[in-house]
């Protein structure tokens, strides 16, 4: 079960597509973070749905937000992913230990061994905001997430 609105966010260090370390601390106190879920690189929409974003990508990522997409897949995976698709945003690997950070916050799928559609609207304090999740075939709506970032 996804954790909740009002729940202080579990924090992770996992790496990019690049082998850079990330932190979600590091946005605290300085960033809203949009933290995104999704199954795996290179399918249909999953890609789908984060060429949206990378269409809509000053809304994500500016001075009070940022956007962070984590997946199973391994940073090299996702490297030529974000090549491939022209991402300018993180792509984290939640690859070793296998799915740790996406069991944190309840959206890894123990049967498919991946992580479901799960978002994470976080607040500069690290408390979750908003939060959708939606099964693997389900895109989410990215107005949604625009709307819970203008209500911070």
């Amino acid at each position: 079960m996804a954790i909740e609105v009002g729940t202080k966010a579990p924090d992770f260090e996992l790496k990019d597509n690049h082998g850079r370390t990330v932190r979600l601390g590091d946005f605290r106190g300085e960033k809203n973070v949009v933290l995104l879920f999704y199954p795996f690189a290179f399918t249909g929409v999953c890609t789908g749905e984060l060429c949206a974003l990378r269409d809509q990508l000053p809304r994500f990522v500016n001075e009070d937000t940022q956007l962070l997409a984590v997946s199973n897949d391994s940073i090299h995976t996702l490297r030529v992913f974000a090549e491939q698709e022209g991402l300018e945003y993180p792509l984290l690997s939640d690859f070793w230990p296998h799915g740790e950070v996406s069991r944190a916050y309840g959206v890894f799928d123990e049967e498919k061994g991946c992580a479901v559609r799960g978002t994470f609207v976080i607040d500069k304090e690290g408390v979750v905001r908003w939060t959708v999740v939606n099964g693997l075939p389900d895109a989410r709506d990215l107005n949604d997430y625009i709307k819970a970032l203008d209500a911070l």
